[in-house]
């Protein structure tokens, strides 16, 4: 249940993001869902790509720094409140939510939000309890 997500680190400047982009397209792989934040000096692009392994491989040998973490991908309602109720689960289970994105699903009746928290296993346990699905790899690279 837990999805591997790739953080590579961009210097500020015009082509690093299509470096980025061209030598995972020359490895062939696809990108499912991104987020990049920025500094003055730095970007993070978080990557949710359909081949982490292949992506990782060609973004180190393209020289790039980068990480790989474990995330959590939920299935939300695409609905007013829909977001709410997922983020009331965390917060009565004392979960802190250190970042996230989302996307529209392939049906467009739900979203895809991809969480970073502290406590993975606590905020997996918490949502079973709840019954809310949380996607796999294998489900996330397929979309």
């Amino acid at each position: 249940m837990k999805v591997s997500q790739l953080s590579v680190f961009l210097e500020n400047k015009s082509g690093r993001l299509a470096d980025v982009t061209r030598a995972l397209a020359d490895a062939k792989v696809n990108i499912r869902a991104l987020s990049i934040a920025d500094t003055i000096d730095y970007g993070i692009l978080r990557l949710i790509v359909d081949d982490p392994t292949a992506a990782k491989a060609a973004l180190s040998d393209a020289e790039f720094t980068l990480a790989l973490t474990e995330v959590l991908a939920i299935e939300i309602p695409d609905v007013p409140g829909g977001l709410a109720g997922m983020i009331d689960i965390f917060a009565e289970s004392g979960i802190n939510i250190e970042y996230m994105y989302a996307f529209v699903g392939t049906t467009g009746k739900n979203a895809i939000v991809v969480f970073r928290v502290e406590k993975v296993d606590d905020a997996i346990a918490a949502l079973q309890k709840k019954g809310v699905h949380i996607l796999s790899g294998d489900e996330l690279h397929s979309l």
